[in-house]
């Protein structure tokens, strides 16, 4: 068989035109400019598969959005600049006497994450603002688990509570398995991971895409043999 000629590219690095068919560009820019490529499909409601220079780009979706929200999170956090935004209607949590104080006692820290809790009994809290950057949120999963986070933590660990909740809001909002993404939103996705800091992991330390060059997929299909 006759050996194919093409440009190979080495493939996206991990740092952080015109549509021809089906969203795609009709001629890929240098790989330098979109390293993680274009989208092109999305497969079992939770990879995004993605044509790049030299091969193709899998990405864990909820991953990737995760870490692209946490970082996000964490600048405004940094600039004192988590909004929060007023609930229309206050969302009651049912906890633990324990965790209820313990709400009470680290207020600031909530207030400071932009969310708004006060105790409405014993072991009840409202939800009365969540930051604007979690609009899809859901409340009582969220408190809970940040709660959960502080216990862990223990009075010593603040700084590290305040990571680990960081992380647990950017989760929260992260898009989940089985949603469909149109085509511009994955590609908006994968926009936001090439200017995103440590985008090639989550923030639990998984990564977020893989790479597979046209070589390898030449060896896997017997090409040029």
């Amino acid at each position: 068989m006759r050996q194919r000629r093409r440009a190979r590219g080495a493939g996206p690095t991990r740092t952080a035109g015109d549509d021809g068919v089906g969203g795609l560009p009709a001629e890929l820019p240098p790989a330098a400019e979109h390293p993680l490529g274009y989208a092109i499909a999305q497969l079992h409601g939770i990879y995004i598969l993605a044509q790049a220079h030299g091969g193709l780009v899998l990405v864990d979706m909820h991953a990737a959005h995760e870490r692209t929200t946490y970082e996000r999170l964490k600048a405004a956090l940094e600039a004192r600049r988590i909004a929060s935004q007023p609930l229309l209607v206050p969302v009651p949590v049912a906890v633990s006497v324990a965790e209820a104080d313990e709400a009470e006692q680290h207020a600031d820290l909530f207030i400071g994450l932009g969310i708004e809790l006060s105790r409405s009994g014993p072991a009840q809290l409202l939800v009365r603002a969540l930051p604007a950057l979690l609009g899809a949120a859901e409340p009582v999963g969220l408190v809970r688990d940040m709660l959960a986070d502080l216990r862990e933590q223990g009075a010593g660990g603040l700084r590290q509570a305040l990571d680990r909740a960081l992380g647990t809001m950017a989760c929260h909002q992260a898009v989940r398995a089985n949603r469909r993404l149109t085509v511009a939103e994955m590609n908006a996705l994968l926009r936001e991971m090439e200017t995103t800091l440590r985008a090639d992991q989550c923030v639990h330390g998984r990564p977020t895409w893989s790479f597979v060059s046209l070589d390898d997929l030449d060896r896997l299909f017997l090409r040029g043999r």
